[in-house]
């Protein structure tokens, strides 16, 4: 691999002539893992100032030092959508939030629901996985993973700013017309394995800021749905959208 594609997530503020000094990790998957050395340039990024380029002026497998040299491109902020989610087996959960830092995500929730099966998260582990999915994709944003969240909570905490995009199982006829939806704040929803329970169901529906979206005329396992859904809605919504300037 050409050293310059080499991507690396940092939490540091990022300018001309900073000096940046990497986790262990990092520096360990630096010479170790990719067999660099000191003088080679890499590209770093956070979330808000952009991509820069960056050389290995000091460092070995237990550290590095990184000298930003100058900006490559500015940030590419995704689209205000928020994503809940139920969590699911290890592996597929883990795929979910990959999956959605790379497609475009602001925010991801994992979400317990009635007939949630999985009742923990490991949220550090899932951070590392929308790290690593932003370093792959060329995204210049790492999405937060929040801790796990109850689905009661959250619809009776709801902000009155942003609508709810409620994947409904029960709903498996076309849609409409998304594109004549309101634009703005969204946030989607996805239940678990056995689906969201009547109960659930019956409070998203009475929600104001509810619209019910039909994924097509098969039941769709919850990752399947997770991915549908956000492609979905960033082709008429967000930054995949062909009406946006």
């Amino acid at each position: 691999m050409d050293a310059k594609k080499i991507r690396l997530y940092v939490s540091n503020q990022l300018c001309e002539a900073q000096i940046i000094s990497l986790e262990r990790n990092q520096a360990n998957y630096l010479f170790a893992v990719m067999r660099q050395a000191v003088g080679n340039q890499i590209l770093i990024f956070n979330n808000c100032d952009g991509e820069w380029l960056a050389e290995i002026i000091d460092g070995n497998k237990r550290f590095v030092k990184l000298k930003c040299l100058r900006k490559i491109r500015p940030s590419m902020v995704p689209p205000n959508v928020w994503l809940f989610f139920s969590p699911i087996k290890k592996s597929r959960t883990d795929f979910i939030v990959e999956k959605a830092t790379e497609l475009g995500v602001a925010e991801i929730f994992p979400t317990r629901s009635d007939y949630t099966n999985s009742e923990r998260i490991n949220q550090d582990r899932l951070q590392a996985h929308a790290i690593e999915a932003a370093e792959q994709c060329g995204g210049t944003y790492v999405p937060k993973v929040h801790k796990i969240c109850k689905l009661t909570d959250v619809l009776e905490e709801w902000p009155n700013d942003r609508k709810i995009f409620f994947c409904n199982e029960d709903n498996l006829k076309p849609t409409g017309k998304l594109s004549e939806l309101p634009k703005g704040a969204w946030a989607i929803f996805i239940g678990p394995e056995g689906g969201f329970s009547k109960k659930e169901k019956n409070r998203f529906m009475k929600h104001p800021k509810t619209f019910s979206i039909s994924l097509g005329p098969r039941i769709l396992r919850a990752d399947t749905a997770a991915i549908s859904a956000l492609t979905l809605w960033q082709l008429h919504f967000g930054d995949w959208a062909y009406n946006n300037n």
